[in-house]
């Protein structure tokens, strides 16, 4: 009981900032993955409601429109993380996500007035804001996320991804066939993110130091659990950008985060083509196919939040056992099941679902794996870590389609198939394999304040600090990354 109290109360200000960010990426994702239905019921509205314009545009403008929005969202990743740094997450993805509702709200009047052009720039100007959003969620996650329950609430924020892509499936098809019809998928989603700024600039706090609701019981607890709590609150930090370029942890996760982009991207996009052109199977006009494999991520992170929690609290696996293990059957099991959908013939459809659905259903163990990594190399820089690693990866979704165009040219064709879902496959194994060997949780030297410190002035630290080490950074940065693997040191 005195532990418990000590933590302050059953849902306390730390989980009221979880789930804000958690909603955060629910209405953010539906007012990025509304576009599909919205195009569909803005160029054929006979099958959604017709009284309401309807445009005529060829299949290149289409493809124009549902790709601009990632023109803008892959070149402030790294912003994002600096303006989170610099000014704090919460005015920064308080007006990231407010911009992005007035964008939502002009969406009819500039495509009628601008038509699909209009619609790109709104779009692009929609993924510019939401290109922020991660960067400040995996900052203010640091800020917030005592270290025994950094999976729990990083893991908890992040189920809203596959939240958010269910309820874009499931909700714009019944707004567009409604009484608002299209126009009412931007109002919506509008509405929803104005609704989370209120509720964000109500109850969210850059830190327990800064929060009007937290008791003071939490506000030590959090504190105390992150040792370098004076690193985020009173001082800034230099950025070692030499040391993180140079990192071997830091650029396994790279690559392990660039890996996962370029299977996501096929597990989601090819192989619904792939089921279409080889087993003659029509996925994408099947809402219940559609929205399956994201159902299983969804009800497959929470069975890795549970089990990861369980290992970390019983002491079973370190902190980095527990990331290297979740990501290996992330990457590992989609990797075996892209192979074997590729062998699988027209009397195999129902196996073909399957595979898929697990593959995807599995992938989502990622998040624990290798995307929450960022914070445990470098808590305070981890938004600049997020903003590099989103940046460079959220390219491969871009590069990956390129490819399949160039090996497939027969849709039909299971060969050519098997060589994309090999080079995927492959990609897998190898990112992971990187990421086994040299990625870590533990803390790294360059997180320490004082790592850039002057010579001349880390000499007169040191007659004046006893807690400095011989090797160039604090005792208490050595202390964070021996917490960091609670308190089991990695050979």
């Amino acid at each position: 009981m005195t532990a418990v109290e000590e933590k302050g109360p059953t849902f306390g200000m730390r989980h009221m900032q979880t789930l804000l960010l958690f909603l955060n990426i629910v209405v953010v994702y539906i007012s990025r993955l509304n576009i599909g239905v919205a195009v569909v019921a803005m160029t054929n509205a006979e099958t959604t409601n017709p009284d309401f314009p309807e445009f005529d545009w060829s299949e290149k403008q289409i493809s124009y429109i549902l790709s601009s929005f990632y023109w803008g969202y892959v070149f402030t990743q790294f912003p994002g993380g600096a303006l989170s740094k610099r000014f704090g997450a919460k005015i920064t993805m308080g007006l990231a996500t407010f911009f992005s509702a007035i964008l939502s709200a002009v969406t009819p009047v500039s495509v009628t007035w601008g038509g699909w052009k209009a619609f790109c720039v709104i779009r692009g100007l929609q993924g510019l804001f939401q290109g922020m959003l991660f960067p400040c969620i995996h900052e203010h996650l640091a800020k917030w996320s005592p270290l025994q329950e950094r999976n729990r609430l990083g893991a908890l924020s992040h189920t809203g991804i596959e939240c958010g892509t269910v309820l874009a499936l499931g909700i714009t098809g019944l707004i567009a066939g409604g009484p608002m019809g299209w126009p009412g998928i931007s109002y919506v989603s509008a509405a929803l993110c104005f609704a989370w700024c209120l509720l964000w600039f109500v109850f969210a706090a850059n830190n327990a130091t800064e929060s009007r609701f937290i008791k003071e019981a939490e506000k030590s607890y959090i504190e105390s659990s992150l040792e370098h709590a004076d690193d985020f609150h009173k001082k800034k930090i230099p950025i070692p950008w030499k040391a993180i370029w140079l990192s071997v942890p830091f650029n396994a996760l790279l690559l392990a985060r660039c890996a996962e982009g370029w299977g996501l991207a096929t597990l989601q996009a090819q192989i619904p083509s792939y089921l279409n052109g080889v087993l003659d199977m029509e996925i994408k006009s099947n809402a219940l196919f559609s929205a399956l494999p994201f159902l299983a991520m969804w009800v497959m992170s929470y069975v890795y939040l549970i089990s990861a929690d369980i290992l970390q609290r019983r002491k079973i696996l370190t902190l980095s056992a527990i990331r290297k293990t979740m990501n290996s059957f992330a990457f590992w099991i989609p990797a075996v099941g892209l192979v074997a959908i590729g062998f699988l013939d027209s009397d195999s459809k129902t196996w073909a679902i399957i595979l898929m659905t697990l593959s995807v259903g599995v992938n989502s163990g990622a998040t624990i794996g290798s995307s929450l990594n960022s914070i445990d190399l470098s808590p305070n820089h981890a938004g600049i870590l997020m903003g590099i690693v989103n940046t460079i990866a959220n390219f491969m979704p871009l590069f990956s389609p390129l490819v399949v165009g160039v090996i497939v040219t027969d849709s039909s064709n299971r060969t050519q198939w098997q060589i994309v879902f090999a080079i995927s496959a492959v990609v897998f194994f190898v990112g992971n394999l990187v990421y086994i060997i040299w990625g870590t949780a533990v803390s790294q030297p360059w997180d320490a304040e004082d790592y850039l410190m002057p010579k001349d002035a880390e000499s007169s630290s040191k007659e004046n600090d006893n807690t400095q080490s011989a090797s160039g950074y604090t005792n208490k940065a050595v202390e964070i990354a021996d917490n960091s693997e609670d308190g089991v040191k990695e050979n």
